[in-house]
């Protein structure tokens, strides 16, 4: 009967995440150049914050979540660790051998993650969390990679910062892409699909009771990093609502998929 009810639950969160996306597609479709104009500030400080850090937290669980699946194929708990080990190194030499700040960044995101994770895995078996690994690293793969990568390069989207005032006449819907031809890269967000990385952290605290303070946190913690990097975003003029909110849509259509197929049928 639980089982029931919990396939139940997410054919109705499905339902209700579909409904809300084609409304806010139809609303963002006629008003993305106008809620630009009016909070777009390029010098926001928060906006800058996320556009500076948004990425990071999600490249650190990626990694962790790829140390995982590696580490769960072997039997020997210090062997498991080795994956991690090996992303540690990779960290180091970004900082060393590449003169670019968001590798620098990218690589102490890495040494610092992994090194926790080591820690408070030390004397835990990976196999015990190869499935929630596996759901992390294919939404790397569908969302951040595929859909965002591709689409982009299909629908040239101008950035809202690289119109031209007052007329922004080189500004088009989401719904009417330009192409190839532009060069912009605009639609989705990048910075988005990488902030709901951590969507599949919910599944691990679900079966909690919704008044257990470590639901409540991871809910806040979720929800909050995706919504903040998103809006930094839209702040900056870096994309429009739609872009934001079709690699969110993305994301949870993702989660959801592979929750269903993968973790839900084996549990």
């Amino acid at each position: 009967m639980s089982k029931i009810k919990t396939w139940s639950g997410i054919k109705k969160i499905t339902l209700i995440a579909l409904i809300t996306w084609i409304i806010l597609a139809i609303i963002f479709g006629i008003t993305d150049l106008e809620i630009s104009i009016a909070v777009v500030d390029e010098a926001s400080i928060w906006g800058n914050f996320g556009a500076e850090y948004g990425e990071i937290p999600g490249y650190a669980l990626i990694a962790i979540a790829l140390a995982t699946l590696l580490g769960s194929l072997l039997t020997n708990l210090i062997l498991q660790k080795i994956p991690a080990y090996v992303g540690i190194f990779v960290g180091i030499l970004f900082i060393i051998l590449i003169d670019d700040d968001r590798f620098i960044q990218t690589g102490w995101s890495l040494i610092i993650s992994l090194t926790i994770y080591v820690l408070l895995t030390w004397k835990k078996d990976m196999k015990n969390y190869r499935k929630i690994s596996g759901i992390i690293a294919l939404l790397a793969v569908i969302n951040p990679l595929l859909f965002v990568q591709i689409t982009k390069i299909l629908c040239g989207r101008i950035r809202f910062r690289n119109l031209t005032p007052p007329g922004y006449i080189e500004y088009t819907p989401w719904f009417l892409p330009p192409g190839l031809t532009t060069g912009g890269n605009s639609f989705p967000s990048g910075h988005a699909a990488m902030s709901w990385m951590f969507l599949p952290m919910l599944i691990a605290v679900k079966d909690r009771k919704n008044t257990d303070p470590l639901k409540i946190l991871t809910l806040i913690l979720v929800i909050g990093w995706g919504m903040f990097v998103g809006l930094s975003r839209i702040a900056v003029g870096a994309h429009y609502a739609s872009d934001v909110l079709f690699s969110t849509g993305a994301a949870i259509i993702a989660t959801i998929f592979l929750y269903t197929r993968f973790y839900r049928k084996q549990n």
